[in-house]
This record gives structure tokens, C-alpha cells and sequence, in this order.
């Protein structure tokens, strides 16, 4: 369970980002500065992570790579709030970050 709503939050994530949403427009390109042209690239990685961590419930190995990935993105991601100070932006990405950890731990357990 844990698996899979890591992977529909991630996806979610990725289609706001295509769609350019507004709300997420104003917080990553505006508040944090990622220039828009990063979005598509930011989108993928994200798409390939959820549909890795997905097959991993089949596969482990690659759970385990793609749950990590999610997590450095994510660090990444509290990382450029911090930076520039946006310590209200910090609650989404901190939820996922905690959220891609414990598909990761899942994972583990399984191998």
C-alpha cells in the first residue's frame, strides 16, 4: 500500500508539473527559481520512479533503485527550499521524502 501511493503521489506530481499547474508554477518556478524548461526533465524522473517502484513490488532490485532516486529527489527538493528560505514550501516535499524512505525500507525487507 505504502508502494503504490508513493507511486500515484509521485506520478500526481509529475502530471502537475506537465500541465504546469498554477500552484506548483508559482511555488517551484517563482518561490524556489527552477526555470521552466526543467519541468519536463523533473516530470520523467519522477514518472520513471513511480513506474520503477511499481515493478519493484515484482522486482525489489528495482524498487529499491527507484524508491532511492525518489529519495534524492526529494532532498533535492527541501534542499532548494531551504536555500531560499521557503520553509512553508518544505511540507510536500518533506511528506514525499518520508513517503519514498519507507517504500525504500519496504523494499529491503523484501530482498
Amino acid at each position: 500500500m505504502v508502494t503504490v501511493a508513493c507511486a500515484l503521489m509521485a506520478a500526481l506530481s509529475a502530471l502537475l508539473k506537465i500541465r504546469h499547474d498554477p500552484k506548483v508554477v508559482k511555488i517551484i518556478h517563482e518561490t524556489v527559481g527552477v526555470p521552466m524548461h526543467f519541468f519536463p526533465f523533473l516530470a520523467a524522473c519522477e514518472i520513471a520512479a513511480a513506474v520503477g517502484v511499481i515493478i519493484g513490488i515484482w522486482f525489489p532490485p528495482l524498487g529499491v533503485a527507484s524508491g532511492s532516486g525518489l529519495v534524492f529527489y526529494f532532498v533535492g527538493a527541501i534542499v532548494a527550499h531551504l536555500r531560499v528560505g521557503d520553509v512553508k514550501g518544505i511540507g510536500s516535499a518533506a511528506f514525499m521524502f518520508g513517503l519514498s524512505v519507507a517504500t525504500v525500507a519496504l523494499r529491503i525487507a523484501t530482498l
